[in-house]
């Protein structure tokens, strides 16, 4: 399924570092004011054909301190882990990472929400 003809039903914004970069998992400030909401996010892998590694929900300072110490995760941290984040209601959290899920196909965790996907622009 491609974006180009799926329309979107909800817009996100997707957290970057500062300089317009993606952020790096496991050297990101997980101390700033943003990891402490909620929503969904996206880990991969930068290797020479960057692949998802990861999508998941929750509170964010959470979950990627949890995934810095996860061996599944880390296991791809020689080609450099990355992470994007974004703002999402705790009703729509299911929808959108069964989304995700579907469009990147990620390496580690085959359990996602039994929900009805909700698309959102890819980071």
């Amino acid at each position: 399924m491609s974006q180009a003809t799926t329309q979107i039903q909800l817009y996100v914004s997707w957290g970057k570092c500062t300089g317009d970069r993606w952020c790096e998992l496991n050297t990101v400030d997980l101390s700033h004011e943003a990891f402490s909401s909620g929503g969904v996010y996206l880990i991969w892998h930068g290797g020479t054909k960057p692949h998802a590694v990861y999508v998941g929900q929750g509170t964010f300072r959470d979950r990627l301190l949890d995934h810095r110490k996860d061996p599944r995760i880390q296991a791809y941290s020689k080609y450099g882990l990355y992470v994007a984040w974004a703002l999402v209601d705790a009703s729509k959290r299911d929808g959108v990472e069964i989304f995700l899920a579907n469009q990147y196909s990620p390496l580690v965790g085959d359990r996602h929400p039994d929900a009805k996907p909700i698309t959102v622009n890819l980071p």
